[in-house]
């Protein structure tokens, strides 16, 4: 049995769910897989089953019937993490924009007390590589918008490679988070900051993705600008309630 749980969401990953499911498993430490799959036309979900033939201890499949957004994928994941009783649980994507050895890392930072390790692009420079120059501005330009915005001093507040310590997870009202996009990963450290857990930034080098296509579109980057003034707001009239 494992303590730590990896989370992967996809939507037509094909292309890389298997290499990315054998690169966790190589990993020195015994990390479980959970792979919350949005009933992926092209076969995603066919191949973790096969998967699981060869890793069937470690190897998890949830299938929902559609396409409903990374935030919805990654709730779905914690939850079933908590009813598991995994003590860390990681977040990362399916196409080695994260490394996986990386995960060692965060795994480490957890343990040596840190509530929240978060995988920073920035917290060094800027650790992109493949990105056009206008997207690199336009993270870059984001994390100093949500910093200015919410207070926290998070380098990377939209970064989606992370770990969680259990008792984060179980404090938060999974049920009252609203984003869907990648405004999810703020509204989620948000929501730590205001506990006051401990968030410890480790500096990753963050690849573009080589197979598949993003998931990137112009819904997910309005929702990131006004939905963090607005969460703001929110907290400062809702104060402990939010």
């Amino acid at each position: 049995m494992s303590d730590s749980l990896v989370i992967i969401p996809t939507y037509n990953e094909i292309e890389n769910i298997e290499a990315i499911t054998r690169a966790v498993f190589n990993l020195k430490t015994n990390f479980h897989l959970l792979i919350v799959d949005d009933n992926s036309p092209d076969g995603t979900a066919a191949k973790v089953r096969e998967l699981q033939k060869e890793f069937q201890d470690n190897l998890f499949l949830e299938v929902r019937s559609e396409k409903a957004g990374l935030g919805t994928a990654y709730i779905h994941g914690f939850k079933w993490a908590l009813h598991r009783n995994y003590e860390y649980i990681f977040e990362m994507d399916a196409d080695f924009s994260h490394n996986p050895t990386d995960l060692l890392r965060l795994h480490t930072s957890c343990k040596n007390g840190a509530d929240l390790a978060v995988g920073s692009r920035y917290k060094k420079g800027v650790n992109v590589v493949d990105w056009p120059l206008h997207r690199i501005l336009l993270s870059y330009g984001a994390s100093f918008y949500v910093k200015m915005i919410t207070g926290m001093r998070i380098q990377d507040p939209t970064a989606g490679f992370v770990c969680y310590r259990k008792r984060v997870l179980e404090n938060i009202n999974l049920d009252s988070i609203r984003f869907v996009g990648y405004a999810f990963q703020i509204e989620m450290k948000f929501r730590a900051y205001l506990s006051n857990y401990k968030i410890e930034e480790i500096s990753i080098i963050f690849r573009d993705r080589v197979r598949g296509k993003s998931k990137m579109s112009s819904s997910i980057v309005n929702e990131a600008i006004f939905g963090v003034l607005k969460m703001k707001i929110r907290s400062l009239i809702q104060k402990n309630r939010f």
